[in-house]
């Protein structure tokens, strides 16, 4: 496979550093995002620690100023963003009738606005080229809804008409847009949740057991790879058996 430029968005993230593991062991150049300094240094070590070199831009992608900033400086480093992977993502838990407008915004904007911000300034350069991978990091909870995640669900879900609006528009420029949906995974911040708790979670899944973060990242190396360029608006679900949809 020809070695491109991917930027992943809160790629210091459970998820996320799977994501760019893979990308990278693919033999792609990887760039990710950053807010706070410090965390973002210690995780660029550790990576550097297991053999992985990834380029670290600041920006805050619920700004369109600062998305395209970091967008700016990933493309004098490495080169033009050839694969994209929309993976920012927060919760804000809380039932409909107590929420907050603050915990609404923050959801849409970190989770669903960050897809323009990000997009918009690496989409022109992609149809220039005729080659692009896009994909969005949505959830199961964004195809079923959940409990107190209105905010969540709701942003979830806009990810995936996003990727189906975005691959209409740009599959006869040779670029592919696709959505990944993970269920429940055995991140950090998952791991943190009472163990009786995750034994419940882990008993409604088919499978047995949670997700891991390689499984999801193996999703999205197969939406990048060459031999996916027939594939565009499909949503990969991921969740042990979870929730089946078609």
């Amino acid at each position: 496979m020809t070695s491109r430029v991917a930027l992943v968005t809160g790629g210091t993230g459970g998820i996320g550093t799977a994501i760019v593991k893979r990308l990278a062991d693919m033999g792609h150049k990887v760039a990710t995002n950053y807010r706070n300094e410090e965390k973002a240094r210690a995780w660029q070590d550790r990576m550097k620690a297991a053999g992985y070199e990834v380029v670290l831009a600041r920006g805050d992608v619920t700004s369109p100023q600062d998305a395209e900033a970091m967008v700016r400086e990933v493309e004098a480093r490495l080169g033009p963003v050839e694969i994209l992977v929309n993976n920012a993502g927060i919760t804000r838990d809380g039932t409909f009738h107590r929420m907050k407008a603050d915990q609404w915004t923050d959801v849409i904007n970190t989770n669903l606005n960050s897809c323009f911000n990000v997009t918009r300034p690496v989409i022109e350069g992609m149809r220039n080229r005729k080659w692009g991978r896009i994909i969005q990091i949505s959830s199961i909870n964004g195809q079923k809804g959940q409990y107190g995640q209105a905010n969540y669900a709701a942003s979830k879900a806009g990810m995936h008409g996003f990727t189906i609006s975005l691959a209409q528009e740009n599959a006869k420029f040779g670029i592919t847009v696709n959505t990944v949906s993970p269920g429940y995974v055995a991140t950090e911040m998952v791991m943190a949740v009472p163990e009786d708790v995750r034994n419940k979670i882990a008993a409604q899944i088919p499978i047995g057991r949670l997700g891991e973060p390689d499984e999801i990242a193996y999703a999205v190396a197969f939406f990048v790879n060459d031999e996916a360029r027939w594939i565009t608006g499909a949503n990969l679900a991921i969740n042990g058996g979870q929730y089946m949809g078609w």
